[in-house]
């Protein structure tokens, strides 16, 4: 292999296939990166086998061939390279010398057969906007089970309903669920794409614009943009039935500012307890909104807050993590609290907002 590229496309290329490699003991291949040189580009493959991702950047080629290289090593090694400069790379033996106007450098490489293949994912391609993947991923990815144990409720549910893509998620305790218009969905299959492989998905598709290519199959979901192609495991389950436990009706609503609950929050979780409790109380006939948060080590804070306040007062406790965690996924100023009673979920959304609902199961007293 003997090249010349670009360094600011090649080190951002790096980044993010360093962060799709394994970390496994037994397969120490897994660890990096699969740089093949054909033709007028270079083209670098990572995989953890959940995760894969190849991406094709332009070079000029003097001499093809394919070396399997450290991650962490070569992202390393053009982390702090100066934008726009050339590099030359060549393989001698089993060497990589990289040379750079103001660096060089000699990495040591593995044999390629063992690197395993990207799989191709052979379905009918579906053109969805990068922002609407994004914007659903983020809204809902943070609700997920954080242990495999249930791994269809460690995953993101992906599905259509017409017009619209639906992203849902839940650990049991909460649940955030975000509607997107997108045209074109016929076809689509719903998908359980597991939580900790979002959040490198999310990471990639932040630099493409415009429309993603999709493509699903039994086993996988691909994304490919702009010479970028990842694919992502699938999990083969059933997601819970959410819907029946959706409160149909509302005993109190409660609209307050999300900057002013925000900075309400931030100074109870000061004084929380090791469970992150804290107690939200609406008296609608006393005009009265609290937010109160106590720790026996520690002191108690109770923060009276603005709200329009309709039907009859109601007190719960819940996890002010939880509570946090959807504020960034509601774009409305205003946001709505909806009280079926004090043992019954707890709906939030944003005021005019129908896009977005969220729910937050009260704890224990």
């Amino acid at each position: 292999m003997k090249i010349q590229c670009n360094s600011e496309k090649l080190k951002n290329a790096l980044a993010h296939a360093e962060r799709m490699t394994g970390k496994n003991l037994t397969l120490p291949i897994l660890s990096s990166i699969l740089c093949i040189a054909s033709e007028k580009s270079l083209k670098l493959r990572a995989t953890n086998l959940s995760l894969g991702i190849e991406i094709e950047i332009p070079a000029k080629i003097e001499k093809e061939g394919v070396v399997a290289v450290s991650g962490a090593l070569l992202s390393g090694f053009f982390a702090n390279s100066k934008s726009g400069e050339e590099v030359f790379i060549e393989q001698v033996g089993e060497t990589l010398h990289i040379k750079s106007k103001q660096a060089k450098g000699q990495i040591k490489t593995f044999p390629y057969e063992d690197f395993p293949t990207i799989p191709s994912v052979e379905s009918d391609v579906l053109k969805i906007p990068a922002i609407a993947l994004l914007e659903g991923l983020n809204a809902t990815s943070y609700a997920c089970a954080q242990t495999d144990i249930k791994p269809e409720i460690a995953s993101v549910s992906v599905y259509a309903e017409e017009d619209v893509l639906v992203f849902a998620a839940t650990d049991s305790f909460r649940l955030a669920e975000k509607k997107i218009k997108v045209k074109g969905l016929y076809g689509f299959q719903s998908v359980l794409i597991p939580q900790k492989n979002t959040v490198e998905i999310v990471r990639v598709l932040g630099s493409a614009s415009g429309d993603i290519s999709v493509k699903i199959s039994k086993n996988l979901i691909a994304f490919s943009f702009d010479g970028y192609y990842v694919t992502s495991r699938v999990v083969d389950g059933a997601f819970p039935d959410y819907r029946r436990i959706i409160p149909k009706e509302k005993n109190t609503e409660a609209i307050l500012l999300k900057a002013e609950l925000q900075n309400a929050l931030k100074t109870s979780t000061l004084f929380t307890d090791k469970f992150n409790q804290v107690t939200l109380s609406f008296d609608p006939a006393k005009k009265k909104s609290v937010l109160y948060a106590k720790n026996t080590e520690v002191g108690e804070n109770e923060t009276d807050l603005d709200a329009a306040l309709t039907g009859g007062p109601i007190s719960v406790v819940i996890n002010y993590r939880y509570l946090n965690d959807c504020l960034g996924a509601i774009p409305s100023d205003s946001i709505a609290f909806e009280f079926a009673s004090e043992s019954k979920p707890i709906l939030v959304k944003g005021v005019g907002d129908q896009s977005f609902l969220y729910l937050i199961m009260p704890m224990n007293r």
